[in-house]
């Protein structure tokens, strides 16, 4: 899999955190992503977020993660991360930044491989037991804090 990583922010993270999460990811769901399939990854900061979201969902607001199904041979899709609302989200949880960077991101790459947690209750179960399961995973293993 190709990660096409941009980071506007300076974050603390490189491409190299993001592909272990994209590998967890893969392994705790079971999906086969071969070498040529490409997810491009935006870290960005809010007012890019909102813009976003309201160009895109009709939403203005920032939110802390979007993702953008493609849908299309290869290109599995587009993954914005906002810098701004992880941080304040990791403060006000008491967790590292880290932690809650990784469960932005796995929440999106879910939504990328099909998963949709507002389509009903069930959806939304499964989703986020995936999520929480992947992430426990990742801390456990001591790949992350």
């Amino acid at each position: 899999m190709k990660l096409l990583y941009t980071d506007e922010t300076e974050s603390p993270f490189g491409l190299e955190f993001f592909e272990i999460l994209s590998r967890a990811v893969s392994a705790g769901t079971g999906a086969i992503i071969g070498e040529g399939c490409e997810i491009s990854l935006l870290i960005t900061d809010d007012e890019t977020v909102r813009e976003l979201n309201r160009n895109f969902r009709g939403k203005d607001k920032a939110t802390d993660v979007l993702s953008f199904p493609m849908g299309e041979d290869d290109m599995l899709g587009d993954i914005v991360i906002s810098a701004d609302t992880a941080k304040r989200q990791a403060a006000e949880a008491g967790i590292p930044l880290e932690r809650e960077t990784a469960f932005l991101y796995i929440h999106g790459m879910l939504h990328l491989l099909g998963y949709d947690h507002e389509t009903g209750p069930e959806e939304e179960r499964e989703m986020f037991a995936l999520q929480e399961d992947i992430l426990r995973g990742l801390v456990e293993s001591g790949r992350i804090k």
